[in-house]
């Protein structure tokens, strides 16, 4: 190696994952399973990436040099670090519906939004999603996958996607939608 190249080291990825009490993690025939009180999540491990269990802490390490396997380095210790956080502690997405006389409700095991269609329209929870209606204008999305939160979360607010006229629509709670002006009166 020359003066002028450097060795690619994932910066992300070399940081050890703490694993707090009570969460197993098993790796196994490239398939990763960590068990923790909330549940239980998997994933399979693609390329040249060992996983190993130091003490109290969660190691990613690249096996080999290749590009490929740099890339995925950081990648896969943000996943693993994301299911660790989601067998603990959960995560959770909370979204606000705005507009004239639309409301939101949880029947059973169904989300009912009133959103200015002439019929309701209804989301079932998904295996590992619970949905809750703090107010009648509040949906929380909530479950130990990051990733399966966050997609459900979408499906529910491109029901009805804000409009940026009058704000109608469902949003992220705190998300910021671009107003803009009216046409109207205009020549």
């Amino acid at each position: 190696m020359s003066k002028n190249e450097k060795k690619a080291v994932s910066r992300i990825g070399k940081m050890p994952i703490a694993l707090p009490a009570g969460v197993e993690v098993k790796f196994e025939n490239s398939v990763v399973t960590v068990k923790g009180p909330k549940g239980t999540l998997t994933r399979e491990i693609v390329g040249n990436i060992g996983v190993e269990v130091e003490g109290t802490n969660l190691v990613v390490k690249a096996l080999d040099d290749e590009a490929a396997t740099k890339a995925k380095h950081g990648l896969y210790r943000a996943l693993l670090n994301g299911m660790v956080t989601g067998v603990t502690a959960g995560f959770e997405k909370l979204l606000e519906v705005k507009g004239v006389g639309w409301k939101v409700a949880v029947q059973g095991n169904k989300l009912v939004m009133n959103v200015g269609f002439s019929h309701p329209v209804e989301f079932v929870e998904p295996a590992g999603i619970k949905f809750e209606c703090p107010t009648q204008t509040e949906i929380k999305v909530s479950g130990i996958s990051k990733e399966q939160v966050g997609q459900v979360a979408a499906n529910i607010r491109a029901v009805r996607e804000p409009e940026p006229y009058h704000g109608y629509g469902i949003r992220y709670k705190g998300e910021n939608i671009e107003r803009k002006e009216s046409d109207k009166g205009k020549k």
